[in-house]
């Protein structure tokens, strides 16, 4: 009998994807992890294989109990993801004291960890995107959950255990399975809403004299792309340390709502409305992954193009679902 991977935030969004990349490859010894609430993110578990699935106080209690003897992996998904969160004490905890709590269980076993940084750490920008130890220690995250993420980053970095993990900063993420997400979805799934609704999709002005309205730009990566990243690592034991995970290719939300609108063969037509006054201090109007050492690492998988995957999502995907 092969090991058991333990998946957290296994009913969210990338998390629900990695499983359904690992089943398809004949792996269903999984044992999930999330909290499911009242929510519809229990939807996301339909179809998918696997032993168990635990709160994320239940596991940590069976993880330090001993109850789990034969585990290759954790890949830790799971965390408060809401950019607007207010409670730090919440997110200290969830965020930054769980994960330490895995990730020491991890290397105590011998078992390999790969947790989900994130791409808000890097705050404004000020400092670049670049995922160098060296300019880890500088950046200035905006908000609190950039900040949780943040401290285990450093946490890992200073204790020198970045160098036996894997820690990946996400992106700016979008695809299939994110519905649960409220009005933390992507942009491209809401601007389907919009456009089905109103004909029309409803873009933030920029306040910043560099950037005309809608010409803010991020890196946008498609879901599968992300979970063919995090993939890599399962098997590649030696690699470790913190990547980027992005395309290295920053577009304006211009070009990706006009991708939508051309993905559903309707004119473009766009409304600028006011930024609410609280976003506007935190916002980002740029933003583009330094891949050189994901590439250095080993990583050659092409990614999907703007203009491919948004395609992809919006045909294979979002029309297939009903309106709500």
């Amino acid at each position: 009998m092969s090991k058991s991977i333990i998946v957290t935030g296994a009913a969210g969004f990338i998390g629900r994807n990695v499983v359904a990349e690992l089943n398809r490859q004949g792996q269903d010894e999984l044992i999930l992890t999330d909290r499911l609430g009242t929510d519809e993110r229990w939807g996301n578990l339909r179809g998918l294989r696997y032993e168990d699935i635990l709160s994320p106080t239940a596991l940590l209690e069976r993880v330090e109990g001993g109850q789990f003897k034969d585990v290759k992996a954790i890949i830790h998904l799971g965390a408060c993801s809401s950019t607007t969160e207010r409670d730090a004490d919440y997110l200290l905890e969830n965020n930054y004291r769980y994960t330490r709590r895995l990730c020491e269980f991890s290397l105590s076993h011998g078992i390999r960890f790969i947790y989900a940084s994130s791409a808000a750490t890097y705050g404004d920008g000020s400092m670049g995107y670049s995922d160098d130890d060296a300019v880890t220690p500088t950046l200035l995250p905006l908000n609190m959950y950039g900040y949780s993420k943040h401290m285990f980053d450093l946490w890992a970095l200073k204790t020198g255990v970045l160098n036996q993990i894997v820690g990946l900063k996400y992106f700016n993420v979008f695809g299939p399975h994110e519905d649960h997400k409220g009005d933390m979805k992507s942009v491209v799934a809401k601007s389907y809403l919009q456009i089905r609704q109103h004909g029309k999709v409803r873009l933030f002005k920029s306040y910043n004299s560099k950037y005309a309205d809608g010409e803010q730009m991020r890196d946008f990566v498609y879901v599968k792309d992300a979970v063919g990243v995090t993939l890599s690592f399962l098997e590649s034991g030696s690699a470790s340390g913190l990547f980027n995970c992005g395309t290295g290719r920053a577009r304006t939300w211009k070009d990706l709502v006009t991708a939508v609108f051309n993905a559903m063969k309707l004119p473009v037509e766009i409304d600028y409305i006011e930024m609410p006054e609280e976003l506007r201090n935190k916002y980002q109007y740029f933003t583009e992954a330094n891949m050189s050492k994901l590439h250095a690492a080993g990583y050659t998988s092409a990614f999907w193009s703007l203009e491919d995957a948004v395609t992809d999502y919006v045909q294979s995907h979002l029309s297939k679902r009903e309106i709500v």
